[in-house]
């Protein structure tokens, strides 16, 4: 049966969840039906579709979108349609590399180890089984706390992760110039994953099986192919080049006056103003 609903038109000729698709405005990409996940599609009671009414209504009438990403990586990196978009999109970001210095403090320990692997080098891999943890205490570690994400991202150490593709984390991966494998599982992940990955071109996707449900499950060995392919493969070298290049955009973007992201939020407040 030929079904499918985005945003209230109907996309004739979809046989199937994984079948790619062209998306009206976004020509040069290619979805698919498991990439988009819908909001209660088919309302079943009156709270339901006055709550979809409400938000269709909101989004058509406000003044405009406040995103979180930076005017270089949409307007040079991305096919952006959002000069002609209405509402207006405001790129107010990225705010992940403005932080202050943090005040000198002993390392945690997760960073000790990140410290004394780059000292180090890297080591050849092995493979994964039993006794994972014991094996690989030298050369890996397993943190069962809350960890600061882009402390960790931005030590010279690390130059890839393994990412769910939520906006915020892949803001942050490309920010701190670290490539990206890609594997989404929920919401929005699979647009932003191919968003990373074919368009922008700053990382990698995992190779997920489907089992009757969207596409989440992987195997070991296809996650280990990846991961050696991010790291020393000539697709993951071309990552993670790109990415570097991306982050120094983000700097740029958060240069003193000159940067997009303050002119950006000057425009922002003086229209507020006028209005």
């Amino acid at each position: 049966m030929t079904k499918a609903v985005f945003e209230d038109k109907l996309l004739v000729g979809v046989e199937s969840d994984d079948e790619l698709i062209t998306v009206t405005q976004f020509l040069w990409i290619k979805v698919t039906r498991n990439d988009i996940n819908i909001l209660m599609p088919n309302p079943t009671n009156s709270s339901q579709k006055f709550v979809i009414d409400q938000m269709k209504k909101s989004t058509s009438n406000n003044f405009g979108y406040i995103v979180n990403s930076f005017h270089e990586l949409e307007k040079v990196y991305v096919n952006s349609w959002n000069s002609e978009a209405t509402p207006k999109v405001w790129y107010v970001e990225p705010l992940c590399i403005a932080e202050p210095e943090r005040k000198p403090q002993k390392k945690p320990f997760w960073i000790q180890w990140l410290d004394q692997k780059l000292a180090q080098g890297k080591r050849e891999s092995e493979s994964l089984d039993e006794g994972f943890e014991e094996r690989v205490k030298e050369r890996g570690i397993v943190v069962k706390q809350w960890v600061d994400q882009s402390r960790i991202l931005k030590h010279q150490c690390v130059e890839g992760f393994l990412s769910h593709c939520g906006w915020n984390s892949a803001l942050e991966s490309i920010c701190y110039g670290v490539s990206i494998l890609a594997w989404p599982k929920i919401a929005e992940q699979a647009l932003n994953a191919r968003m990373v990955v074919e368009e922008i071109k700053l990382g990698l996707r995992v190779e997920s099986t489907c089992n009757g449900m969207k596409p989440l499950f992987l195997k070991w060995e296809g996650l280990m192919k990846m991961v050696k392919e991010l790291m020393e493969g000539e697709m993951g070298k071309q990552a993670r080049k790109r990415v570097k290049q991306v982050a120094e955009l983000g700097k740029m973007a958060m240069a003193d006056a000159d940067g997009s992201y303050w002119q950006t939020l000057d425009l922002l407040i003086n229209e507020l103003c006028n209005k």
